[in-house]
């Protein structure tokens, strides 16, 4: 078990992807509900529901699970995760702490990469610990336009390189973000001074934004693909 540690899922009621898929039925439980159980799987004792959505507060949730009502205006679509965290942090959790973000839009996300996310955090040496998962490296041919310049993203010469000389790339799939609470507070921001991470697959790491999206989780979580 993780005392110290507090899981959150946020889950609000707008979304024009998908509308209502924080509390749609995804293989007999509700998609946020998978990221809860994921949380209570890793040993968690103390998970947060941050959210807007009045069903949410008439379900039948484990005794380590409370639901907070989240203000509406910071569940439009404009809102940022920092500004979710810091209501949160100021209205529900005075004290300290270790953090672990889990958004209800990575249903796929297990408890050991959650466990192995605590793990790396506890190990000392960074602010954020995080999920990543493979990306096209061909992003290290891009760059940005100043006047009529072109400047790389990265090292210039991958500009020129072959597609198969490239190095393995990564990117934050949004599954899980780990981080202490009082330099959330104190930087009212994400840090990313120091970043380790946990690496996911590509299919671990889909993100439901629509309904297609929502029927291929559907369909791995039905045939075991992500045991």
């Amino acid at each position: 078990m993780h005392p110290d540690v507090i899981a959150l899922v946020p889950a609000r009621a707008g979304s024009k992807g998908l509308p209502g898929k924080n509390v749609r039925e995804l293989c007999g439980k509700p998609l946020y509900r998978h990221s809860v159980d994921a949380a209570i799987g890793a040993g968690i004792s103390k998970v947060f529901i941050s959210t807007d959505i009045d069903e949410i507060f008439h379900h039948s949730l484990p005794d380590c699970v409370s639901v907070v009502r989240r203000p509406p205006e910071l569940a439009g679509d404009l809102t940022t995760m920092a500004d979710v965290m810091l209501e949160f942090l100021e209205s529900a959790l005075p004290g300290g702490g270790t953090i672990v973000l889990l958004q209800p839009t990575s249903p796929l996300r297990k408890p050991r990469h959650i466990q192995a996310g605590l793990t790396l955090y506890a190990g000392g040496d960074c602010s954020l610990a995080m999920s990543v998962c493979p990306a096209n490296p061909g992003v290290l041919k891009w760059g940005q336009i100043h006047g009529d310049r072109f400047q790389t993203l990265s090292d210039p010469r991958y500009c020129f390189a072959n597609r198969q000389s490239l190095p393995p790339v990564f990117r934050p799939n949004g599954a899980v973000y780990i981080f202490d609470a009082d330099t959330f507070r104190a930087n009212k921001d994400f840090s990313a001074a120091s970043i380790k991470v946990v690496q996911m697959s590509e299919q671990e790491s889909l993100d439901i934004d629509t309904l297609d999206d929502f029927r291929t989780c559907e369909a791995a979580i039905s045939q075991g693909m992500t045991q």
